[in-house]
């Protein structure tokens, strides 16, 4: 399996990323999933899934929340928070999510679209004392279950930009056939040829990972 970025760097970005959520959630008071939205619309959620080392490993977990308020535009002053011995369950949700994203290569946004929000994650708490895998096996199937239930995201952006699939099929050049099979997720469009993601990410005006589930 390709993970996310260096495991070199692993260590830190756990550490870091539970130091951000204890902060934001514990020190700052804000509801995991107001907060986790910043932290994704904000684009550090991206730059970090990427494993940039400035986001992972270069910045404390407070330095790294306001990153995400700063991104924000949410500027009121704060203090630095201190340091907790104690680490609880917020920082396991972080700590844990920052695992998962290395190990699986999955955005951060789409883990919260299929289920995977920091609440959520929180609510898993019970499995702090289990080995990793264990959560990343109970995630997975979470995921799964809730990509059976949702529009994929060609058929999202396609629905989005008010395109029929056979409109979209005359603009990009890929059969109505085709698109209709990824659509229903009976083929994996992160598995096709480049130039055919690269054709309806183009006929569609997105990048071509927004494309890939």
């Amino acid at each position: 399996m390709t993970h996310a970025y260096s495991e070199l760097y692993l260590d830190d970005a756990m550490n870091n990323m539970g130091d951000m959520v204890e902060y934001a959630l514990c020190t700052l008071g804000y509801k995991p999933d107001n907060f986790w939205g910043l932290f994704i619309t904000s684009g550090i959620a991206d730059k970090f899934g990427k494993g940039n080392p400035k986001y992972v490993a270069g910045m404390s977990g407070y330095e790294l929340a306001e990153a995400v308020f700063c991104e924000a535009n949410i500027l009121d002053g704060r203090e630095e928070s201190p340091y907790i011995t104690e680490k609880g369950r917020e920082y396991w949700a972080g700590w844990i999510m920052a695992y998962y994203q290395w190990e699986t290569g999955k955005r951060f946004e789409d883990m919260a679209r299929y289920g995977i929000s920091l609440s959520t994650v929180l609510s898993m708490y019970i499995l702090h004392e289990a080995d990793v895998t264990k959560f990343v096996k109970t995630a997975d199937e979470i995921i799964a279950r809730n990509k059976l239930s949702q529009k994929s995201r060609l058929q999202f952006i396609r629905k989005a930009r008010g395109f029929t699939q056979r409109q979209l099929s005359e603009a990009s050049g890929v059969s109505v056939r085709m698109i209709q099979l990824y659509e229903q997720r009976q083929n994996d469009i992160a598995k096709a040829q480049a130039a055919v993601v690269i054709r309806l990410a183009r006929a569609l005006g997105c990048k071509t990972e927004d494309l890939v589930e």
